[in-house]
């Protein structure tokens, strides 16, 4: 009953969309404003009916009715609530039907914001939203149907979800947040391609499309990190990132698009790279395109991708129909969006802003190449091929401190062709802490690895000129107008909470990207068998084998060991364990993570003896690792404040 009730509001989103897509072309074309209605209509009728079949998962994941295939697939009795709740997003079927969820909601909020406005590009832009929507619900009702029945005889129980799903309580959120970041991207897509369809670019579009991308971005940020978090706390490895091709499929759409951030700023400021910026845009949505194919067709081996299925050549087809669409579309359009302003000197932020897009993209193509690399190879000469972290380590570093001083020297610069003379002021004093502070940390503390160095000098410089950024408009009140400093303040910030936004964005990057260079810099790493009562030294710690504890939970099995740590942080007990699930032939690791300021203490358990009179363990000392955490909360404070409408009158 549930499958088909499901199905059938499946088919229903399917018909809306595509409806949809027809009249907003037609809307667009006729410059009819009565089917530009009806194309609205039918976009609140596609949410209405995803929203029906999310709802109708839901219940029957909730209700264990196992005659609905992905039930019988990811469901299980014997799961908590929580589990069985997030178990819709734990499989591919379910995962799809998730993603046209998020779809439907961020079209119905486009539409609801564009309600009376922009009658020129809206109807485009929902016609190439709807046209995605109408993609997605044919893969839900069709190859990634979730709905199908279960076959005879239905099964009294399931499985339960993946076991390295339900070992961590950020597979809540982590799937959820990039979903949001992915699938938000359709919304600037569909506006790039209504300027493209209309011919132009005004500035009151580049700003909304600047916001339109600001959302999803946000979003993927936090959801890359939290990916690298539920890494570090499960996999039981000691790092967050290692360039895995899933890893890296998230990373690339976020690489465009913070150059499409950037560059955006430019139509509206010196009416420039307006089709650059189209583009960039464009390539965005082309590459989360081309990541959920890797993720879900199967072609790359990884913890985080699901297995292989058959929409993996659909995905392809689907790739390759837009990538066509885009480029015939910026063929015949991109000369209609070129703007009359032009690129400032050689040194100058316009100029700055041009050479960041060059690395980003420079970046993106190199990781792209990294990655998908060994798979053309295979298939052209069978020949089976790694790119392993050194590879991308190798081109990171370098592109990572550009970018850092480009962050600092960016906002710092003039507009147009600045002077001399107000080029040194500008930059002189950010440039001159960036020299002392590398010079300092090598005179204090003996620190002489190159890259460290100048990751710490170009973080001082970014810092130093975001927080002048942040002051300036302060000090400027307090002298002109005669205001307190909470006065000033409150005012700066009220008239430009978008620009202090983007500063808070940049100092939370910058704190990310100084943590991975000093964890990667000084991580350290040991492993030990520890016998019961046993000691060992491992840097400042003493790590002692207390016992191990046997704890029995519904859908598992767990085995702690439980460890006594002594050292500068005085006294604690870790726990790491091993996870055995009916599903799984082999336990999984949860290891144990003790957080200070300046470092982590990390334990993953390898092995317990068959008697449990000794352990073996992997010990790690994981410095700054915790900042990762801390900034990503920092950069989603000012992804809100930066894309939160701005009041009357306030500036950007």
């Amino acid at each position: 009953m549930l499958g088909r009730l499901g199905e059938m509001w499946v088919l229903l989103a399917l018909g809306a969309a595509s409806a949809g897509a027809v009249t907003g072309f037609a809307a667009g074309s006729l410059r009819s404003h009565s089917l530009l209605r009806h194309t609205q209509r039918f976009t609140r009728a596609f949410a209405l009916f995803m929203t029906l079949a999310f709802v109708t998962m839901e219940v029957a994941l909730l209700r264990h009715d196992f005659s609905v295939k992905y039930v019988a697939k990811v469901g299980s009795l014997a799961s908590p609530l929580h589990i069985t709740i997030v178990s819709l997003w734990s499989s591919l079927e379910g995962s799809i039907l998730l993603w046209g969820l998020i779809l439907a909601i961020f079209v119905t909020v486009f539409t609801q914001w564009s309600r009376d406005r922009h009658p020129e590009t809206v109807p485009w832009s929902l016609a190439t939203m709807l046209t995605v929507s109408a993609f997605f619900a044919f893969l839900i009702a069709g190859p990634a149907n979730p709905f199908t029945p279960a076959p005879n005889p239905v099964p009294l129980d399931g499985p339960g979800p993946n076991p390295l799903l339900q070992n961590h309580a950020l597979m809540i959120i982590h799937p959820p947040m990039l979903y949001l970041g992915y699938v938000g991207m359709t919304v600037p897509f569909g506006m790039a391609m209504g300027a493209l369809f209309a011919g132009q670019l005004g500035p009151a579009w580049t700003v909304a499309l600047r916001r339109a991308l600001l959302v999803p971005w946000g979003f993927l940020s936090v959801g890359i990190v939290l990916g690298g978090w539920w890494a570090y706390d499960v996999l039981g490895w000691g790092g967050y990132w290692a360039w895995d091709p899933v890893e890296n499929a998230s990373f690339l759409p976020w690489l465009t698009a913070t150059a499409a951030l950037h560059a955006a700023m430019l139509p509206s400021r010196r009416d420039a790279m307006k089709g650059w910026t189209v583009s960039l845009v464009l390539v965005t949505f082309l590459l989360t395109l081309l990541g959920t194919f890797m993720t879900r067709s199967g072609v790359f081996n990884s913890v985080h991708s699901f297995t292989q299925s058959e929409i993996g050549p659909i995905f392809l087809g689907f790739l390759a129909f837009s990538l066509v669409a885009c480029v015939v579309l910026l063929a015949l359009r991109v000369d209609g969006l070129a703007g009359k302003g032009e690129i400032g000197a050689l040194v100058s932020r316009e100029a700055s802003f041009l050479v960041n897009n060059l690395l980003l993209v420079a970046f993106t193509f190199t990781v792209l190449l990294g990655t998908t690399f060994p798979l053309v190879m295979e298939a052209w000469k069978d020949v089976r091929l790694s790119v392993g972290e050194p590879y991308f380590n190798q081109v990171a570093m370098p592109i990572g401190v550009a970018l850092l001083f480009l962050m600092g020297v960016g906002p710092a610069l003039p507009w147009g062709e600045p002077s001399g003379r107000k080029v040194a002021e500008a930059i002189g004093p950010p440039i001159l802490a960036a020299v002392v502070v590398p010079l300092a940390l090598w005179g204090a503390f003996g620190i002489d690895r190159p890259w460290p160095l100048a990751t710490f000098g170009t973080a001082t410089l970014a810092t130093v000129v975001s927080l002048r950024e942040m002051v300036t408009p302060v000090r400027v009140r307090m002298r002109e107008q005669g205001e307190s400093f909470a006065t000033a303040a409150g005012r700066a910030f009220s008239r430009g909470r978008r620009r202090y936004g983007g500063q808070i964005v940049h100092l939370g990057i910058i704190v990310i990207i100084v943590a991975i260079a000093v964890s990667h810099a000084w991580r350290v790493d040991r492993e030990f068998t520890v016998p019961t009562g046993g000691t060992v030294s491992f840097e400042e710690y003493s790590f002692t084998y207390a016992r191990t504890e046997n704890v029995k939970e519904p859908h598992r099995d767990r085995q702690e060991a439980v460890v006594e740590v002594t050292g500068p942080g005085g006294a604690f007990t870790l726990r790491p364990a091993l996870n055995a699930y009916s599903t799984s032939m082999n336990a999984i690791g949860s290891p144990a993570v003790k957080t200070f300021p300046t470092h982590d203490v990390y334990v993953s358990l390898l092995n317990i003896a068959p008697d449990a009179s000794s352990v073996g363990l992997h010990i790690y000392r994981n410095p700054a690792v915790g900042w990762l955490w801390f900034a990503t909360a920092v950069v989603a404070a000012g992804t809100m404040l930066a894309a939160w409408p701005a009041r009357k009158g306030a500036t950007a």
